[in-house]
C-alpha cells in the first residue's frame, strides 16, 4: 500500500484517523500500532514478522542495557550482540544476495548457489532506526522505553515506516507517551500530504515520462539526452521528497512532529551543501552513528579523508547491493574530499550561478550512475547515454518535438525546486481571504491528482525498493 494510492487515501487512512481519534487516548498507541502491522502487512504478510522480531529484540535490549547501568563491559556487550542482530538481518536479506553472486564470478570453481531473497520493504530504513534507538540508550542521550507497544509504534509507524525519514527515537519519545493532537497541527498535515501528493502525481509522475521517453530514444540528439537526465534530476527529488512531505504530514494528523528530511538541495553552491539539504536523516544518521565514532575531523586530514570514504561507501551500499550503488557514494565520497582539501575555498569566492551550476552538473553525472544497474547492459547504456550527451548532432527532428513537449514541465519542476513557492505562499498567507484562496487550492490539488491516479497505473515510488 502506497500513500498515493486511492485504496490508502480513500480507505486506509481515513478509516484509521476516525477511530483513532474516536479512542481514548490511552488505547491511540495500541491501535496505532496495529494500524502499522496492518499496513506494512498489506505488502509484506509474511515479512512482517521480521519486523516483530526487530522490535522485540532491540526492546529487550534496551531494558537491558538501562538494567546494566553501571556495568559497562555489559551493556557494550548486550548494544554489540543487538547491532549483530539488527545488520546481520539486514546484511541477509539486503546483500546476502549480492555476494554470493560476485564470490560465484571471483571463484567458479567453488559452485556457490545464488539466492535470490526478497527484500522487506523498508528494512534499511527501520533498520538503522531502531539502531539509533539502542545506541543512544547506550550513550545515554535517551531512556528505555519499558512499554512495549510504545516501542513497537515507534517502530513500525506508517507514515515513515517504508521509505523514512529515519526518525531517532530522542526527537520522538516523549510524543510517544504524551503528544498533543490539536486542529492547526492536523491542518498543518493534511497540508504536507497533499503538498507531498502533488510532488508525486504532478511532477515526479510527469517528468519521469520525459526521462523514459528520452532515454528510450534513438538519436535524438545532445540536447534530449541532457534534457532526460535533467527530468530524472527532478524525479528523484520530487518522488522522495514529495514522499517525505506525505510522510510528515500523516505523522502531524496523529500528533508526530517529524525533521525535515529535505531543504530545496538543487539550490546548492557545492556538493557539501547539496548533502546538508538531501536526504537530511540518512546524513543525520551517518554523522552521528558512523562518521563522529570513527573520529570524524578532529584526527587530521588523513584520517578525516578515511572516515569520509568509509562514511559514503556505506552510503552507497545502504541505497543497494550494486556496484553502482557503491561507485555513487564514492563519487561523491571523492568530490566531498576534493571539496574540504580545496575547492570550497574557490567556490565560496566564484559568483553564485557559477557555484550552482558546477554542483548541478555533478549531481547530474551522479544520479546516471545511480540509475544504471552494474551489470554489462546497465555500464554500457550508461557510457552510451553520456557519448549522446556530447556527440551526435545537437537536435533531431525527432527529437526536437519530444524536447518541445517537455519544456513547460521541466520548467514548472525548476520552479517547485527553489524556494520560489515558499515564498508566494508567504506573502498571499497574509491576505484575509487566504484560507479560502488555499482550501480551494487544495480541493483542486486532490481532485487533479484523483483524477490522475484513477487513469495511471501503479506507480511505487522510487526510494521504496532501497
Amino acid at each position: 500500500m502506497v500513500f498515493s494510492s486511492l485504496v490508502f487515501m480513500f480507505a486506509f487512512l481515513p478509516a484509521v484517523l476516525l477511530v483513532y481519534y474516536l479512542l481514548p487516548v490511552k488505547f491511540r498507541n495500541l491501535f496505532l500500532f496495529i494500524a502499522d502491522i496492518v499496513f506494512y502487512g498489506w505488502g509484506e504478510p509474511v515479512l512482517s514478522f521480521l519486523m516483530l522480531f526487530s522490535i522485540l529484540i532491540n526492546y529487550i535490549a534496551g531494558r537491558l542495557i538501562e538494567k546494566f547501568d553501571l556495568n559497562k563491559a555489559r551493556r557494550k556487550a548486550i548494544l554489540i550482540a543487538s547491532a549483530i542482530i539488527d545488520l546481520g538481518l539486514l546484511g541477509f536479506f539486503k546483500y546476502f544476495g549480492f555476494i554470493t553472486e560476485n564470490l560465484k564470478i571471483i571463484l567458479p570453481f567453488l559452485n556457490i548457489p545464488v539466492m535470490n531473497i526478497p527484500l522487506p520493504i523498508g528494512i534499511s530504513f527501520y533498520t538503522f532506526q531502531i539502531m539509533s534507538y539502542t545506541i543512544d540508550v547506550y550513550r545515554r542521550d535517551t531512556e528505555a522505553q519499558h512499554n512495549i507497544i510504545a516501542f513497537g509504534t515507534y517502530v513500525s509507524l506508517f507514515p515513515q515506516l517504508i521509505a523514512g525519514p529515519i526518525v531517532r527515537y530522542r526527537d520522538v519519545d516523549d510524543q510517544l507517551t504524551e503528544r498533543h493532537e490539536n486542529l492547526p497541527l492536523f491542518t498543518n498535515g493534511v497540508r504536507l500530504f497533499l503538498l507531498g501528493l502533488a510532488k508525486k502525481v504532478l511532477i515526479a509522475n510527469s517528468v519521469g515520462l520525459v526521462w523514459d521517453n528520452m532515454r528510450t530514444m534513438q538519436n535524438g540528439g545532445a540536447l534530449c539526452s541532457w534534457l532526460g537526465i535533467i527530468a530524472y534530476t527532478f524525479q528523484i527529488y520530487f518522488d522522495f521528497s514529495g514522499y517525505s512531505d506525505m510522510a510528515r504530514g500523516l505523522g502531524n494528523m496523529f500528533g508526530f512532529r517529524f525533521l525535515k528530511n529535505f531543504d530545496y538541495p538543487y539550490i546548492s553552491k557545492s556538493i557539501t551543501e547539496f548533502w546538508r539539504r538531501w536526504h537530511i536523516s540518512l546524513g543525520t544518521w551517518f554523522r552521528e552513528y558512523v562518521y563522529i565514532p570513527l573520529g570524524g575531523n578532529r584526527r587530521g586530514t588523513g584520517r578525516q579523508i578515511l572516515n569520509i570514504a568509509v562514511v559514503w561507501a556505506l552510503t552507497g551500499l545502504w541505497h543497494g547491493a550494486s556496484w553502482n550503488f557503491l561507485f555513487w557514494g564514492v563519487y561523491f565520497g571523492i568530490i566531498l574530499v576534493l571539496e574540504k582539501l580545496f575547492l570550497l575555498k574557490f567556490l565560496k569566492k566564484a559568483p553564485s550561478f557559477v557555484s550552482r551550476i558546477y554542483s548541478l552538473i555533478l549531481i547530474v553525472f551522479g544520479w546516471l550512475i545511480f540509475y544504471y544497474s552494474d551489470d554489462v547492459g546497465g555500464v554500457k547504456a550508461m557510457a552510451e547515454y553520456i557519448r549522446s550527451m556530447f556527440t551526435g548532432g545537437f537536435l533531431s527532428s525527432d527529437g526536437a518535438v519530444a524536447a518541445l513537449s517537455s519544456i513547460p514541465i521541466l520548467i514548472a519542476a525548476s520552479i517547485a525546486s527553489t524556494p520560489v513557492i515558499r515564498r508566494v505562499y508567504d506573502k498571499l498567507s497574509k491576505l484575509k481571504c487566504f484560507p479560502f484562496i488555499e482550501a480551494a487550492a487544495a480541493a483542486v490539488i486532490l481532485i487533479i491528482c484523483t483524477a490522475s491516479l484513477v487513469n495511471d497505473s501503479y506507480n511505487p515510488f522510487l526510494y521504496f525498493k532501497f
